[in-house]
């Protein structure tokens, strides 16, 4: 008779799951980018968005909610419902921040469904035409064991700011993170020689390097960039090992039901996956990855690992 029972009980939640698979959704979907918009994150939310929406016949609606280097967004879907009508597209940060902040709001395994990495791309280390004599990675290290060297970040626990703290602690040199609001004004302040060191997000960087306003020296990524063939990476450089992505994800609250997170899945992987789509996301230097939510949750744990101790070591703190 318990054998029936659990058989029976197995068959309803199987049962079940299907009809949350088939119907889901059946309202509109929010995607919560928890920073503002115009940045690579808004970009593939926004990719994502007008293709997912024709899918279901349903509208997936982008909500910027910015602040604290992403956590206040990142927190508020944390806190959603898990029902797969409140969605998450964020960034590296989402590992880094606990570990840079006192208390980010969230933790990055233990509170989410992942569902896939849409994308990574890399960090470029960019210098203004007058910052001369510094032209390749170990430049910057021996200038900065002769004195404090500032680099401009597009923000706290972006992947910018963690890549220059990874150098940090790889070379023990003396180096300070100097955060803005986003790209815009970081390029900005490169650009004006405010800051004349930036680690930045290459969409948004490298227009101005092929206009000959910021000098390329190396990108993060573990090859080259088709974009620019010349820039070295920085692990070929002389630091073996270094990478750092810029990676573009989708979760969802833990506790989604796994065939609503299966059905994200599938459905972004097939909207991505059209040629429109393809074509926008490495317009933007962004290399599509989708993996399987189980790929994607030991991505995270990994990472969360990593940064830890690069955090622990170079002693980058937000208070």
């Amino acid at each position: 008779m318990k054998t029936l029972l659990r058989a029976a009980l197995a068959a309803t939640l199987i049962g079940a799951g299907s009809v949350i698979a088939q119907t889901y959704p059946a309202k509109p979907v929010r995607m919560v980018v928890p920073f503002p918009a115009g940045g690579p994150a808004d970009l593939v939310a926004r990719v994502l968005s007008s293709r997912l929406s024709e899918t279901w016949g349903q509208p997936m609606v982008i909500e910027n909610r910015g602040g604290a280097g992403g956590n206040i967004g990142t927190a508020a879907v944390a806190r959603a419902a898990p029902d797969g009508y409140t969605i998450l597209l964020t960034t590296s940060g989402l590992m880094s921040n606990p570990s840079l902040y006192q208390d980010a709001g969230f933790h990055p395994v233990r509170d989410f469904a992942p569902v896939t990495v849409v994308g990574n791309s890399a960090t470029i280390v960019v210098r203004h035409p007058g910052l001369e004599g510094v032209n390749t990675m170990r430049d910057i290290e021996a200038l900065a064991r002769k004195t404090r060297v500032d680099f401009a970040t597009p923000g706290i626990g972006l992947a910018g700011h963690l890549a220059g703290e990874l150098f940090k602690t790889m070379t023990k040199v003396d180096m300070q993170a100097i955060p803005f609001a986003g790209a815009a004004p970081a390029i900005t302040a490169v650009l004006a020689g405010q800051v004349k060191l930036g680690f930045m997000a290459v969409p948004s960087t490298v227009p101005h390097v092929k206009s000959g306003k910021l000098v390329a020296i190396a990108v993060t990524s573990p090859k080259r960039l088709a974009v620019l063939p010349d820039v070295p990476t920085v692990a070929e450089s002389g630091y073996p090992g270094f990478q750092v992505d810029n990676m573009y994800g989708v979760l969802a609250p833990r506790g989604t039901p796994p065939e609503v997170v299966r059905k994200l899945h599938d459905d972004i992987l097939r909207v991505v996956r059209t040629p429109e789509a393809t074509k926008t996301l490495e317009a933007a230097t962004i290399e599509i990855v989708l993996d399987t939510p189980e790929e994607f949750a030991d991505y995270i744990r990994s990472e969360t690992a990593k940064w830890a101790q690069v955090v622990k070591a170079s002693g980058a703190k937000v208070e």
